[in-house]
């Protein structure tokens, strides 16, 4: 179990670090569908980057302050040198990996709070009651930030009773109508490469997220959740995160939409790879679906009408999807449960942290589930899945 010495806190910990690095200016306010964020720096460069990050959603003047009350969260990012844990006074616990694997992460769990440590990067996350900050290397690891960010935004949805799904989504409707994909799979399925072709195929989609969703069923209220009013009762609702997809060089080349990410010597030097070999580098492009798809196309909150679970392979034979019976497959559960992992401060869960398999499937209950089988036919399968939209 971690440690930490004498009365430290999360409050005690950020303290100093706020003090010895002051912040200035109003920051910058994000709208995640109606969950207001303000992100305050130490410096313009990194609040610069975040916003060209998330300029799809920088929020209208003054909405950080409507009605008078105080943004729904308030981080703060401070550029430093990588804190040492130890002379902070942490004992650390190592954050379990699979066999194998390279160590990622190290946490402990305060009275207020929870602390986490990157490894590789060294950075310094503190987050509980209503204070979150981000410590160290900031400007060198952007992506960090933009994470830690979308962390507290899945920590709301989670909040609110949703379960945490390893997912992508599209949406075809208005806010709070039409219909909504989740598309999940195993390891190097697709699911956001399908997620990009049906928003290549079909113009009237809109994205809803690249890897991570939360899901609950709606109950009718006069706000609806952070989508708004508008939402049936009963209904499932998916929650997206701002997170642009990364996609790699094969990807960029089957779809005509995301040219914009790769410049022509990229272009010329991947196009000439053999199949097999294109597919499997790890070199990635952030796809920011305003230059990819024009804006208007991001949405964090959409209902969710079906589940589409990859589980093809290249050389499979023909392509299929066929609707399953979620109960009666538990070969496919892991392709879409998802563990909530170290930025969700448990301490005011609505239940357990990591759902068992059994509340996935109450949760389904009634969601129309369909696999794709046989070889990978992303065209094919974006078309039908255009068809469940309609």
């Amino acid at each position: 179990m971690s440690a930490a010495k004498g009365d430290l806190s999360i409050a005690s910990l950020a303290g100093p670090l706020l003090a010895a690095h002051p912040v200035a200016g109003p920051g910058l306010v994000l709208d995640f569908s109606g969950w207001v964020v303000r992100v305050r720096a130490n410096t313009d460069a990194l609040l610069d980057e975040l916003r060209f990050y998330y300029k799809d959603f920088l929020a209208a003047p003054g909405a950080a302050e409507r009605g008078g009350s105080a943004p729904d969260c308030e981080i703060v990012a401070l550029e430093g040198p990588a804190p040492d844990p130890a002379a902070l006074g942490l004992a650390l616990t190592d954050k379990e990996r699979e066999p194998g694997k390279a160590l990622k992460e190290a946490y402990a769990d305060l009275a207020d709070g929870r602390a986490v440590h990157k490894l590789k990067t060294g950075m310094l996350f503190l987050f509980g009651d209503g204070l979150n900050l981000a410590y160290g290397p900031c400007l060198a690891n952007p992506n960090q930030v933009v994470n830690f960010i979308n962390n507290r935004f899945i920590e709301y949805a989670l909040d609110l009773g949703c379960l945490l799904f390893h997912a992508s989504g599209v949406t075809r409707g208005a806010p709070g109508a039409g219909r909504g994909l989740a598309f999940a799979g195993f390891a190097g399925m697709g699911k956001s490469t399908l997620a990009l072709h049906v928003m290549d195929q079909g113009p009237e989609t809109v994205f809803v997220s690249n890897d991570r969703l939360m899901v609950r069923r709606e109950v009718a209220t006069a706000q609806g959740g952070p989508g708004g009013p508008g939402f049936s009762d009963g209904a499932l609702t998916m929650y997206g995160v701002a997170k642009m997809p990364r996609i790699n060089p094969g990807t960029v080349l089957a779809n005509p939409s995301l040219a914009p990410v790769m410049d022509a010597a990229d272009r010329a030097r991947f196009s000439a790879l053999p199949p097999d070999e294109l597919w499997s580098l790890e070199h990635k492009y952030d796809g920011f679906i305003d230059q990819c798809f024009g804006p208007g196309r991001f949405r964090l909150v959409a209902p969710m009408t079906a589940l589409v679970l990859l589980n093809w392979r290249r050389g499979g034979g023909a392509f299929a999807m066929n609707r399953v019976d979620i109960a009666a497959r538990p070969d496919l559960m892991p392709a879409f449960m998802k563990e909530t992992g170290l930025f969700y401060d448990t301490r005011h869960a609505p239940s357990e942290t990591d759902p068992s398999a059994g509340a996935y499937l109450a949760l389904l209950d009634g969601c129309p589930v369909y696999e794709l089988t046989g070889g990978i036919d992303f065209h094919a399968a974006a078309d039908a899945c255009l068809d469940l939209l309609a």
